[in-house]
């Protein structure tokens, strides 16, 4: 892009900076309390991810192609650990292939409805294949720190996308039910060992007659710590937190249960993962090894 063209870019983002009074609201609309100082102006994008919502609900109409290429190439703008690049992304649009992603995903109803799902991989494969044609040894693939890298490089894409899409006017949801069963999810999608799809993403146009609400976070000051970690205002913090959350599921009509106890519940046992306290096992049939 000319110069000019880059300086005429920048005045458009000056003219657009969202002020300090909406950042402020949408950081209280978080905490559903004062969140914080916000600065004098900031870039719409700080609006966009300030103003997430987990959106289930979908209209029909189909994604538009420049949107995905915008927030493939944003993923891949992601910061990458060396600049290995440890992930691919699968779109699926089939109906079909939705429904049977869907059926091993817990059966959660909005990847039928959402026009895209957009399942996220961990992909030590491209590197092997790199190293056998450049006739060189990869047993550091072999090793946790590399799994984990190419686990972080993908949430990172992910995310990157997300934040574009959103800005689009789309609406998304994680799925972290794609890991429940890994080896069939890997057989739908023709993954080769090495791969791994640990998440995926629906994607469309939220029904407005069914409209997602911000949900509020705990307070900074529960993950906000200055120079060493304090945790001496835990229970307050959660007690807090509580009673922010009961009155979000009042709004919401959603039945009254304090989120601490909730969220005890999803690590009570082995059953409460859903299938997931044998991925260790899984990802090992799956090509990954863990020295």
């Amino acid at each position: 892009m000319p110069e000019a063209n880059f300086d005429a870019a920048k005045d458009d983002a000056a003219r657009n900076m969202v002020d300090q009074e909406r950042i402020t609201a949408l950081m209280t609309q978080r905490y559903r309390e004062n969140g914080g100082v916000a600065p004098r102006s900031g870039h719409p994008a700080i609006e966009t991810m300030l103003n997430h919502r987990t959106v289930r609900s979908y209209l029909p109409d189909a994604v538009e192609a420049e949107a995905v290429s915008c927030a493939i190439a944003a993923a891949q703008s992601a910061p990458s650990s060396s600049n290995l690049q440890l992930w691919s992304v699968i779109t699926v649009t089939d109906p079909a292939r939705k429904a049977r992603l869907a059926d091993l995903c817990n059966n959660q109803k909005h990847i039928y409805a959402a026009p895209l799902l957009m399942v996220w991989v961990v992909d030590l494969a491209r590197l092997r294949r790199i190293t056998e044609i450049e006739a060189h040894s990869a047993d550091g693939l072999e090793y946790l720190e590399l799994f984990l890298t190419g686990s972080v490089d993908v949430t990172l894409a992910a995310q990157n996308a997300v934040v574009t899409l959103e800005s689009l006017g789309y609406g998304t949801c994680y799925i972290g039910s794609m890991r429940s069963n890994p080896l069939e999810v890997s057989a739908e999608l023709g993954l080769p060992p090495g791969m791994f799809a640990i998440f995926g993403l629906t994607v469309g146009r939220e029904d407005p007659e069914r409209p997602a609400s911000v949900k509020p976070r705990l307070a900074q000051r529960a993950v906000h710590h200055t120079e060493t970690f304090d945790g001496s205002q835990t229970a307050e913090n959660v007690a807090s937190y509580n009673a922010v959350m009961r009155t979000f599921q009042q709004e919401q009509g959603m039945p009254l249960v304090d989120w601490s106890i909730k969220s005890s519940e999803r690590v009570a046992n082995a059953s409460a993962l859903k299938n997931r306290d044998k991925l260790r096992g899984y990802l090992e049939q799956l090509g990954f090894a863990f020295k």
